[in-house]
């Protein structure tokens, strides 16, 4: 595929973000793990629920005719709140999940 089938600005090789779909199954099961983990405090929780709550829910804050695309800002909202859901978290208990993940767990 050539650069130019991609949008101005955008640098990203196709094959990383087909790595990257190819890791949407582990992503959910980390999220999941670390959502049902009582060791991760009620804040981070929070957030995620909000981040998805804010994609879901059809009564936005930044109305979808505002935008020609109106559905960024909410995907923006889902993939701040997801950062931030797992920067909010316990490191030692984010980096046990992922090798639980990695080993096939």
């Amino acid at each position: 595929m050539a650069s130019s089938q991609f949008p101005p600005g955008w640098s990203g090789n196709p094959l990383a973000v087909a790595r990257l779909l190819l890791h949407i199954p582990n992503f959910i099961k980390l999220y999941w793990r670390l959502f049902t983990d009582r060791r991760v405090s009620w804040l981070p929780k929070a957030v995620l629920v909000a981040g998805i709550l804010y994609f879901l829910v059809p009564i936005d804050v930044i109305t979808d005719f505002a935008l020609p695309v109106g559905w960024l800002d909410d995907a923006a909202v889902l993939i701040v709140a997801a950062k931030a859901f797992i920067k909010l978290c316990p490191r030692r208990v984010v980096q046990e999940h992922v090798q639980l993940i990695d080993q096939g767990g």
